[in-house]
């Protein structure tokens, strides 16, 4: 009995074995395929921002050693500047850096390429390069050296030792700082001479992108943590005593409370204000939204009465998507003829009743300006209009002030419209006559 039991089950067993021998071979060559295929990812991405450092130093050297009236060259060389930076970004962002302090030398490629590429995109025959922007120029030339030697120098070690960055990356994942690599050890001497460089003067439009918004720059005193449950009340309707509020950042220029209570259909209302001035920032209601019954139109009467019932006055509906059973209108402040971009807001409706069920505020929060003013426009609506093209067909035109890609408010003429089958608006300055902006719209969210 044993004997022929054992002639039957032997086979299967020495079967199954023999597939899991296979089956664990073929995974471990998987496993070891995609590890050879993320290591040869990481050494492309280092070499070639090894290459685009000492390319970008090149370059920098190329526009200092041209004419100072040199405007082509200058242009020339700032774009490829930029462009060999753009290049040096993405390539940072393809390496296992995530857990390696390299934020200094990052932000430092972030304001070198947007400094080129807003210099480059002037008109530098009237407004050539300034003496300041030459010396940031010399400035940034020596630094660059430095960036490139140090990563010549970790690549040297890279490709005498054959070293990995998989090694690397099983380094940083320690967080152990007495674990030696030669990799890990040279990009932290590179961001630690990035950040001992002294700052630069890299002018407004280039460090107003940089420039983190700050409670500190909201007007009004700080309140208590009982005005904001007052505040939460008025806005919500809901009793006082049935809301918690939470303070946020204590210590920290981004000090905030939430203010939250159970809602009446089993979910939450969440409110988040501002700790100076006790503004609100954002809303959510998080009850569970049924399918959709409520029409565009409907949304969007819906949205307009709940700014109108909220103290939002003149604001003006810009642009509306829709999520399956969500609505998202995107609103503007309108102040006399004038749309106002940079203060913005969006508010959420729930499609099944119409509700609103969320509201954010943070750009109108932080750059409504109740004195602001509007410049007067140099030019007339007709005379701006003669910069589209001829086979744009325009459908309406409004003053609007937007920020621009110097991150300075221009007063422009926006014109909506189609070309080419897809609608668009296009501002054109109302003092200049340039294009500002494009933007398409697309044709299922748009609104004009």
């Amino acid at each position: 009995m044993y004997k022929r039991l054992s002639s039957v089950m032997f086979p299967i067993f020495a079967v199954l074995l023999i597939g899991a021998l296979v089956w664990g071979y073929q995974e471990n060559q998987e496993k070891n395929a995609i590890l050879i295929k993320a290591e040869n990812q990481y050494q492309r991405a280092f070499h070639d921002l090894s290459f685009h450092m000492d390319k970008l130093h090149s370059e920098i050297g190329n526009t200092l050693a041209v004419h100072s009236s040199s405007q082509g060259m200058h242009r020339k060389g700032l774009m490829n500047v930029w462009r060999l930076t753009s290049e040096a970004q993405n390539e940072i962002n393809q390496l296992p850096l995530g857990m390696l302090p390299f934020n200094e030398t990052e932000e430092f490629l972030s304001r070198i390429s947007k400094f080129a590429y807003q210099a480059s995109m002037r008109d530098l025959t009237n407004e050539p390069l300034s003496k300041k922007e030459m010396g940031n120029l010399k400035t940034l030339y020596q630094n660059s050296s430095e960036i490139k030697n140090s990563l010549k120098e970790v690549q040297q070690k890279v490709l005498a030792d054959r070293l990995r960055w998989m090694d690397a990356e099983t380094v940083m994942a320690t967080q152990e700082q007495k674990n030696d690599n030669s990799i890990v050890d040279g990009f932290r001497t590179v961001n630690k001479k990035v950040k001992d460089y002294p700052e630069l003067d890299w002018g407004p439009s280039v460090s107003n992108m940089f420039t983190k918004r700050s409670v500190k720059k909201l007007s009004g005193m700080p309140v208590s943590k009982e005005q904001i449950q007052e505040k939460a009340a008025q806005f919500s309707n809901v009793e006082s005593g049935k809301i918690q509020v939470q303070e946020n950042g204590k210590g920290t220029d981004w000090e905030s409370y939430t203010a939250t209570t159970q809602h009446a259909r089993n979910g939450k209302l969440m409110m988040d204000f501002t700790r100076n001035g006790g503004k609100l920032i954002s809303y959510s209601d998080t009850r569970t939204v049924g399918a959709k019954k409520v029409s565009r139109q409907e949304a969007m009467e819906q949205a307009d009465q709940f700014l109108v019932n909220k103290g939002y006055k003149d604001m003006k509906a810009v642009n509306y998507d829709e999520f399956g059973n969500l609505a998202n209108i995107t609103y503007v402040h309108k102040q006399g003829d004038t749309l106002i971009y940079p203060e913005k807001m969006s508010v959420r409706v729930g499609l099944d009743t119409g509700e609103v069920t969320g509201f954010q505020a943070s750009d109108y929060v932080y750059e409504h300006n109740d004195k602001r003013q509007i410049p007067k426009a140099k030019l007339t609506a007709e005379q701006a209009r003669k910069k589209l093209n001829s086979d744009f067909k325009e459908n309406y035109v409004r003053k609007s002030l937007i920020e621009n890609d110097y991150s300075k408010e221009v007063l422009c003429y926006e014109f909506g419209g189609r070309i080419n089958g897809s609608r668009y608006r296009i501002y054109i300055n109302a003092n200049t006559g340039m294009e500002e902006a494009v933007e398409e719209i697309k044709p299922v969210n748009a609104t004009s």
